[in-house]
């Protein structure tokens, strides 16, 4: 069974050689401690933590899974002691601001601890995860006396935070939820109602739980605009930020799942449990979304995880595994060659690496648009920064989680038999994997997102920013090999967007109709981007002689860019295809069931 290794070649690949992070460091106040030999360090501690301490337990917690009883939960063995020794090393504090009580490092070097953290363990992983949006919301939007009272226990990691949206008959559509606040003459509300679906909403790894809640007040109108946002926590909090008698905030069970069973995913009932308005009357939905994208961008990076854990163990197995005689013999006196030899086994092993490598660029390049949003001294640098987010957050988060199913599948599928049963782990890859397209909004709601609530309602200028960089791109580097296949892939993209958006105007459900396709087709366009990059990179690379090892991996960034264009890139002209076909397509059923 292969021992996860984080990829620190890779990760340094795309900082250092591609996007130039020590630049980007120097060029904020927040990131110039973030030296080189700062950074080095931070994230070999990552990776021994994530190799030493949270991978062992990562099948442990998937056979055992979190037990729940009289309403209280039990992590698996060894979880807590994980945490423990996370807190004490500082993790959860790296990325928090110094007036907040954290080490004031830049958001971007928080996030990539996360993904070498998430890849070892990702059901684990999410407990400190979910603080961090929980973090982000109160810091934004709470009152100063908020923040005081709950902040610095949250980053200091001895409490955790949730995220507390849907109830049993809404699902997405959260304008339909009925959980009431109730104003007390002391300021405060009392929460009633039932959610689910709450990740990490119980545990035995913190002392408190604090609990950002959507509910209504009773003047509230119908709808998603009558949403606000509460702090209620497990155990309620003292003036002075300690920890009182309990809420009445109760787990009343957890759910039974297809993968990460180390999380709990809870229902939380609440009983008039004491709580504190954080968004403006009525307004909780926006003030809920500085959550919601903080988590989008975690599961994008969990997607991105989970490739890289299959993506390592079925390169190791492939190597090893011999059956069958290649047509160009390994060892002619074997009875067989090992499986890699096999064109099709490295199919499936390219189309993992290429999905792996080129969304971790997208991510990285999304971290660096992160820090301008969060630390620039410029307003345009900062505008500029969140038109990105915006844009490619739900293609990011969108796109990463459909094909990570699709790479945690092949995973499988090269250990053949053996990949379905348990004792090789790929098949929980898969079975982890499968919930990122479905939690913080399934595919479906995130193309709605990208194509009808930024695009379209942009009349098209949302889209401009990223064309004009990739564009820009093309421009500057004639050279590059995949400009002209770039250049023409933007048009088309262009194009598509202005024939929906014409479309859309006589039939608004043609959005619906061409939503996921879009997001798709956007997803492919973007890490063709990536990796024309990460190709241009690599071709000087190795015009400069490194040694046999590092020109190995240049030689395979070139190889998988290759691959991604002439293999995978070509799936944009079937979506193509779907996209201008229309909802006409889409009747209703009429068969009976």
């Amino acid at each position: 069974m292969s021992q996860y290794r984080a990829p620190l070649r890779d990760m340094k690949f795309q900082m250092e050689e591609v996007l130039d992070f020590t630049s980007h460091y120097a060029s904020f106040p927040q990131g110039r401690e973030a030296t080189p030999d700062i950074v080095e360090a931070i994230l070999q501690s990552a990776a021994q933590f994530a190799e030493d301490v949270l991978a062992p337990i990562d099948g442990m917690g998937d056979e055992i899974g979190c037990k729940w009883e009289d309403g209280e939960v039990t992590t698996p063995p060894g979880f807590k002691e994980a945490y423990n020794e996370y807190i004490a090393n500082g993790w959860t504090s790296l990325s928090m601001p110094v007036e907040l009580g954290g080490q004031g490092l830049p958001a971007s070097l928080g996030g990539f601890c996360m993904e070498i953290h998430a890849t070892a363990n990702h059901a684990w992983t999410m407990y400190p995860g979910l603080s961090m949006g929980g973090i982000q919301t109160i810091a934004a939007h709470a009152s100063e006396e908020l923040k005081a009272r709950f902040l610095p226990r949250l980053i200091e990691g001895q409490w955790s935070a949730t995220m507390c949206l849907t109830e049993a008959h809404c699902g997405s559509d959260l304008g339909l939820l009925r959980s009431k606040a109730l104003p007390q003459d002391d300021g405060s509300y009392k929460i009633s109602g039932s959610k689910i679906f709450i990740s990490s909403g119980e545990h035995d790894l913190t002392k408190n739980i604090v609990h950002i809640v959507l509910a209504r007040l009773p003047d509230a109108p119908p709808g998603i605009k009558g949403i606000s946002l509460f702090i209620v926590p497990k155990f309620n909090v003292t003036d002075s930020g300690e920890v009182a008698e309990r809420n009445n905030v109760h787990c009343g069970s957890i759910e039974h799942k297809m993968g990460i069973h180390g999380n709990a995913t809870c229902v939380i009932n609440f009983d008039e449990a004491k709580g504190y308005l954080i968004s403006p009357p009525h307004k909780g939905m926006s003030c809920m979304f500085t959550f919601i994208n903080e988590s989008r961008m975690g599961v994008a990076q969990q997607a991105l995880a989970q490739i890289e854990a299959s993506h390592q163990s079925a390169l190791e197995y492939a190597r090893d595994r011999v059956q069958f005689r290649g047509t160009v013999r390994k060892d002619p006196e074997a009875a067989a060659d090992p499986i890699i030899v096999h064109p099709d086994v490295r199919r499936m092993l390219f189309t993992q690496k290429a999905f792996g490598e080129g969304g971790r660029a997208l991510s990285y390049f999304l971290a660096i648009q992160t820090d301008r949003e969060r630390y620039s001294e410029s307003e345009s640098e900062r505008e500029m920064a969140e038109a990105l987010l915006s844009l490619m957050t739900p293609i990011a988060k969108g796109f990463l989680s459909e094909v990570c199913m699709e790479a945690t599948s092949y995973g499988i599928q090269v250990f053949g038999g053996h990949g379905y049963i348990r004792e090789w782990r790929q098949e929980q890859h898969f079975r982890d994997a499968r919930i990122t397209s479905i939690y913080e909004g399934t595919t479906g709601i995130q193309g709605l997102d990208l194509l009808g609530r930024k695009i379209l309602s942009s009349r098209g200028k949302a889209l401009e920013p990223f064309v004009k960089l990739v564009l820009g791109f093309c421009k500057q580097h004639p050279e590059n090999p995949y400009a002209g296949t770039l250049q023409t892939q933007m048009q088309k993209w262009v194009e598509l967007t202005t024939e929906l958006g014409m479309k859309a105007m006589k039939n608004p459900d043609e959005v619906n109709a061409a939503a996921y396709d879009y997001l798709m087709f956007s997803g492919y366009t973007v890490l063709a981007w990536t990796w024309a990059q990460s190709a241009l990179v690599a071709s000087a690379a190795l015009e400069k002689k490194p040694s046999e090892a590092e020109a190995d991996f240049y030689q395979a960034k070139l190889d998988t860019a290759r691959f991604y264009f002439e293999r995978i890139l070509p799936r944009t002209l079937a979506l193509e295809v779907s996209i201008r076909a229309g909802v006409e397509t889409l009747p209703e059923f009429s068969a009976p069931l």
